[in-house]
């Protein structure tokens, strides 16, 4: 590799990690003292934003708005109990567990799958009947035309 492309590299690298920003993990005390403030003094968004974050750009502002509105979502569905649930990183993606059937509806799919089992069979036996007497059929025309001619 070109040294002269090395230094692009760099200040490619240098430039994505200045804009990089960390996730900050807020206590629930924090978030519930937010959300009841904004609440209790009719704070707007931005507002509320500026009371508690230190922030240079209103780009900056618009990430804060989307976690204080998140926060409010949570607390007005869920009250002060859903700050207390860890909502980051992976959920469980194994299988969900089957609920296992009642008793009766499981007596009623087996009879139902043995009766349709039943159908399939005769069906079955009834195109090979069918298969069996178009042939025959076809055989007996071909002796026929044969015999005209």
């Amino acid at each position: 590799m070109h040294p002269k492309s090395w230094t692009k590299l760099l200040e490619v690298h240098f430039f994505m990690k200045e804009t990089e920003k960390k996730r900050r993990k807020y206590s629930p005390e924090f978030k519930i003292t937010v959300i009841m403030d904004m609440k209790h003094n009719h704070l707007s968004y931005r507002e509320t934003i500026r009371k508690y974050w230190n922030t240079s750009s209103r780009s900056e502002e618009d990430l804060y708005k989307q976690t204080v509105k998140q926060w409010e979502r949570i607390y007005l569905t869920e009250g002060q109990k859903g700050f207390m649930i860890e909502r980051r990183g992976r959920k469980s993606t194994g299988r969900p567990r089957k609920k296992p059937l009642d008793k009766e509806i499981k007596k009623d799919l087996v009879a139902e799958n043995q009766r349709l089992k039943e159908r399939l069979e005769y069906l079955e036996m009834e195109n090979e009947y069918l298969k069996k007497l178009d042939a025959l059929v076809r055989l007996e025309e071909q002796q026929n035309d044969k015999n005209r001619k």
